[in-house]
């Protein structure tokens, strides 16, 4: 009974501290690696010069204020979605920094205010897609 007792704790202290060390490895690739975010926003039908309005005059100033590195804008050149759709990439030193970094402007009251108004006669946007990426081995840009 003593021995069964025994090997229960030892097998109930490898399970904690292997855990643990997972989520050292874990924090510890979020430190080393940066990432990128592709943003893909789709606007109802005539809202897209307000929500470039809105990066140009607000969003961006947060961005930075936030240490979000901006990477690029883009508008798709062809079909329907060059009328109602905004592309952009961010950079971050990390997953950790982005999560941080995105609730910090979330939180930041000169957004709200900023949202607040640019969205009095609606919202500028229906659908936003965010996809977190890391470079390959062999990209220019890491």
């Amino acid at each position: 009974m003593k021995n069964s007792k025994a090997m229960m704790a030892v097998v109930v202290v490898g399970a904690l501290f292997g855990g643990w060390m997972m989520g050292r490895a874990n924090s510890a690739e979020e430190t080393k690696e940066r990432v990128f975010e592709l943003r893909t926003y789709t606007t109802p039908e005539g809202k897209l010069d307000a929500l470039h309005a809105r990066f140009r005059d607000h969003t961006n100033k947060l961005f930075a204020k936030h240490g979000m590195e901006m990477i690029g804008y883009w508008t798709p050149t062809d079909g329907a979605r060059a009328k109602n759709t905004l592309i952009y990439v961010l950079a971050f030193p990390n997953r950790a920094a982005a999560d941080k970094a995105w609730a910090a402007f979330r939180a930041d009251p000169d957004w709200v205010a900023a949202k607040a108004a640019s969205e009095k006669d609606g919202p500028l946007t229906t659908k936003v897609e965010s996809v977190f990426m890391r470079p390959t081995d062999y990209s220019a840009m890491k």
